[in-house]
């Protein structure tokens, strides 16, 4: 019964989500990115919202995941590096009257580990360490949706969904968008596929950074 299970879109939520997003950020630069991935992820009623964010970042799309989770009385989940971007982000947050959301800081894998059932993802490009939370992510059986913000600032050129998702995964469409500095959005089919599957230890997955040349190298 669970495999039949899919994501079910809600234009109510998603126009309520979107008109709440523009009066809480109608102070702040980001312009676009909030919105739109508010009114998606409360439309497609996530109830497990999951985002990247580091020091010195903005927090206008932290804000429109917060009130999408409001709206699908969901979990907004914030993954931080350290402890300093625990705070600097925490007391955004709080100043914006988001006091719900929570702050985790850890190692990716770990803390993905931790968190069963992810359908909605935010990934921030410009940290460098943006694929692994998609690698680990333990999406849900009823599918999810996963964003890459900031693409145009990826040194990654040429990326495809692919490169770090489960081998089985099923992405069911993706789109890039001119929204801000770049939106990748993916949407994954129901059945339980992703990271949700039996990995295979021999799957290497390799990065290099045009700008600096580094090779990222790990294993999925």
């Amino acid at each position: 019964m669970q495999r039949n299970m899919k994501l079910v879109w809600s234009p109510d939520t998603a126009l309520n989500a979107y008109i709440y997003t523009v009066k809480s950020c109608e102070n702040l630069k980001e312009s676009g990115v909030p919105e739109l991935l508010s009114a998606l992820a409360a439309g497609w009623n996530a109830t497990l919202i999951v985002e990247s964010w580091s020091h010195g970042s903005p927090t206008a799309t932290s804000i429109g995941l917060a009130v999408a989770a409001n709206h699908t009385c969901g979990r907004h989940v914030c993954l931080v590096p350290d402890e300093r971007s625990r705070s600097e982000y925490a007391k955004s947050m709080q100043g914006a009257g988001m006091t719900k959301t929570e702050v985790i800081v850890g190692d990716v894998e770990e803390v993905m580990a931790g968190l069963s059932g992810v359908d909605f993802l935010v990934v921030d490009c410009k940290r460098r360490d943006f694929f692994r939370f998609l690698r680990f992510a333990k999406l849900s059986h009823k599918g999810a949706v996963l964003v890459r913000k900031n693409a145009y600032q990826s040194n990654l050129s040429g990326f495809r969904w692919h490169w770090v998702l489960e081998r089985g995964t099923r992405v069911v469409r993706s789109v890039s968008l001119p929204v801000g500095k770049g939106l990748d959005i993916a949407n994954i089919g129901s059945s339980g596929g992703g990271a949700n599957s039996k990995r295979s230890p021999n799957r290497w997955i390799r990065f290099v950074d045009e700008k600096s040349g580094e090779e990222h190298v790990f294993r999925g």
